[in-house]
């Protein structure tokens, strides 16, 4: 039995709070993000993630130039992606590449250093057509931190769907496991991802770990958690870590993004798109950029 899966008569997750996009913006030409954290302020609560982008859902017309953001750093983490609508191509300095659509989930481990990009695919960027996704970025141990960098496509197919009682939806696992199915994803430390769906007026009951931070956030229609006040689209809602019982409830047909995970406890130093323990750790991740020490792509 896991760590989430144990049963007991348990306290829920009280909530801290409900909170809406801190900031608007556009990520190279192709990714137009509403972004949750860190622009909240929630380092604390929801760590280990970093931060959440939300990516669409917009619109985009044919183009031969597809659209998106070049070769760029990072350090010190990993990258989550997971595509809703849209096509997305990926590669990096080292040696990785993939595509992933919709219901599949780009994992990259940055850690000691790597170098990528990421781009409307082409056929897609051709015909024109909805981008709709999220990026997380997912905090390492200082342990990891300068480990070799890592990439896994998951895609759709690999991603465990459970049907849940009553007809009340289906909950993909991503990372982490539910009721005996575990996720694809190799994480570092103990993560839980859920992409869950719940048909209107029904109820999907999560047992979460106590100690754990877990937020959920509404990608569409509207939903309360253990009797709070309704979220709605693009809206975080965020939990305590004490209790480990959380009840969602749909007002209308809803999809969330569920995250839970171990608190790291440790220092954060970031800038751009370096995150490190200390200011120095920073000065020398960009000096090893600067120096080539993480790659380029050709």
């Amino acid at each position: 039995m896991s760590r989430h899966e144990t049963i007991a008569t348990a306290a829920t997750k009280d909530i801290v709070g409900i909170y809406q996009p801190g900031s608007t913006h556009m990520v190279g030409d192709g990714f137009p993000v509403r972004n949750l954290f860190p622009s909240n302020e929630l380092d604390r609560e929801v760590s280990p993630f970093l931060m959440l982008d939300y990516a669409g859902p917009q619109y985009f017309t044919p183009t031969d130039h597809p659209r998106g953001v070049g070769e760029h750093p990072h350090r010190g983490f990993e990258t989550v992606t997971i595509v809703y609508e849209g096509i997305l191509a990926h590669r990096d300095s080292a040696g990785n590449a993939g595509v992933i659509g919709p219901g599949d989930v780009q994992w990259m481990t940055a850690a000691s250093g790597i170098v990528h990009e990421e781009f409307h695919e082409k056929e897609f960027a051709r015909k024109g057509g909805t981008l709709h996704a999220i990026q997380l970025w997912v905090n390492l141990p200082k342990a990891s931190k300068m480990s070799a960098p890592g990439y896994q496509t998951i895609l759709n197919a690999d991603i465990p769907s459970i049907d849940l009682e009553d007809g009340a939806g289906q909950l993909r696992v991503i990372a982490g496991s539910f009721l005996g199915h575990t996720g694809p994803a190799h994480t570092f430390t103990p993560i839980q991802l859920y992409d869950l769906q719940l048909k209107a007026g029904h109820r999907g009951q999560l047992s979460m770990p106590s100690g754990d931070n877990t937020s959920i956030f509404v990608l569409q229609g509207r939903v309360s958690v253990n009797g709070s006040q309704a979220a709605g689209e693009a809206e975080l809602i965020v939990c305590t870590r004490n209790g480990s019982q959380v009840s969602v409830e749909a007002q209308e047909d809803s999809r969330l993004l569920v995250m839970a995970g171990e608190p790291i406890e440790e220092p954060i130093a970031r800038y751009g798109p370096f995150v490190m323990n200390t200011r120095e750790e920073l000065v020398q991740a960009a000096q090893d950029y600067q120096a080539g020490k993480m790659g380029h792509l050709s």
